[in-house]
């Protein structure tokens, strides 16, 4: 059963068909045996990935795939990682769903536009970030 649902699915497709400009990598990271989160999170990044010929999906078994986990830094499954161009570090842990569905598809589209949407006046502030900065957002499923 199809977690998208038709009527939404439809105006997926419309708005990805607008406003994605380059390709975009979804690169998922599950387990088979790591039960129903990680199902989940792969039929959602599969679902996601035939809205949109610009949007290819790649899948890394995260016991065996050391090579790409390693690469991405991914510690914990399931893991989806947003690439354009570059890798922007842009990670989902957990299935993106609720609120966090419209983060990943605004996220997708902005890595297609190779682009963010932060107003100049943010952009200024973040250039005089000297260090590496790394930030987690945690949310509970609503």
């Amino acid at each position: 059963m199809p977690l998208l649902k038709d009527k939404d699915r439809d105006l997926l497709k419309d708005k990805l068909a607008k406003e994605l400009a380059a390709p975009v990598k979804l690169i998922l990271f599950t387990q088979g045996l790591e039960g129903e989160t990680c199902h989940i999170a792969s039929q959602l990044a599969e679902e996601v990935a035939a809205l949109s010929a610009k949007i290819e999906l790649v899948t890394y078994n995260f016991a065996v795939d050391k090579e790409p986990v390693e690469r991405y830094k991914i510690d914990k499954i399931p893991a989806l990682v947003i690439e354009g161009d570059k890798d922007y570090g842009l990670r989902y842990y957990g299935v993106p769903s609720g609120y966090e569905f419209t983060s990943l598809l605004e996220d997708i589209v902005d890595v297609s536009r190779r682009a963010n949407r932060l107003s100049p006046k943010t952009k200024e502030a973040l250039q005089k970030v000297a260090n590496p900065v790394h930030i987690q957002v945690f949310v509970t499923p609503t």
